[in-house]
């Protein structure tokens, strides 16, 4: 399976000169815990929710604060086309949740643990199924005569 099979919505982004009161704003508008941070087409940053509670609020820095100023970088990335497995290694080799997903260059969406826990979740369920069938509702052969 490609990476951007697993991406479950498009990715948002903001500018870098926008401020971290606006970036809240857009995350919960938007539901999602995290936002690429681009100039133009260039990626970089990624701001999280966490990066606004731990580098911008619990540091007191104020609300018009820039987003840049609380962003990580450098981004790790990986290619849409990239097969999911090496999402599963980057992940691991940089204990991240997210991964900015970039197709030519440019950011087309963001894949997170999350929706890799979703999916397997589903996958299971989908591998039991037939399982739980069998003993919910088991099929019993008919006993063989007994013959002595």
């Amino acid at each position: 399976m490609r990476t951007i099979d697993a991406v479950r919505r498009s990715g948002i982004g903001i500018g870098p000169e926008r401020t971290i009161h606006a970036a809240a704003a857009v995350m919960e508008h938007s539901g999602v815990g995290s936002l690429a941070v681009i100039d133009g087409t260039q990626l970089l940053g990624i701001v999280t929710d966490r990066d606004l509670v731990r580098r911008a609020l619990a540091c007191g820095m104020p609300s018009d604060a820039r987003v840049d100023g609380v962003m990580s970088s450098p981004v790790v990335t990986i290619a849409a086309d990239a097969d999911l497995h090496d999402a599963f290694a980057l992940f691991r080799a940089h204990a991240l949740r997210r991964l900015a997903v970039v197709r030519d260059g440019r950011f087309v969406g963001m894949i997170t643990v999350d929706d890799l826990l979703v999916d397997l979740a589903a996958d299971l369920a989908d591998l039991a199924e037939p399982v739980r069938s069998e003993i919910i509702s088991a099929h019993h052969d008919a006993a063989l005569p007994v013959t002595e």
